[in-house]
């Protein structure tokens, strides 16, 4: 998900420790009642976004899908299904294409 300015992979450690400058930077506090971000809790976010503003229709949801399977990294297509029930908007997507496909097969 993090490249270099030479399109390469950055190392873990590297993207790690510039987010944990970063929440420093903004002053963001070690609180051990209420823990900072973690940098997977970025990457959920970009993934849920994107899936939130992703174009309509099934065709459209596929391909979106599949490549952010892809820019994630994922394996396979089942590791980023997680991210479609993972918002209140992204569960009513889900509720009201399943409530238009039980219409369609009623009638």
């Amino acid at each position: 998900m993090f490249v270099s300015g030479r399109r390469r992979p950055l190392s873990y450690c590297t993207v790690v420790d510039t987010f944990h400058q970063l929440l420093a930077a903004t002053g963001i506090p070690t609180d051990p009642e209420r823990p900072r971000p973690r940098l997977m809790d970025l990457r959920h976010t970009v993934a849920s976004r994107a899936l939130e503003t992703c174009p309509d229709g099934r065709d459209n949801i596929g391909r979106h899908r599949l490549a952010l399977t892809t820019y994630m990294g994922h394996a396979r297509v089942k590791s980023t299904y997680w991210y479609l029930s993972s918002t209140p908007q992204l569960l009513g997507n889900i509720a009201q294409a399943c409530e238009a496909f039980l219409k369609e097969e009623n009638t």
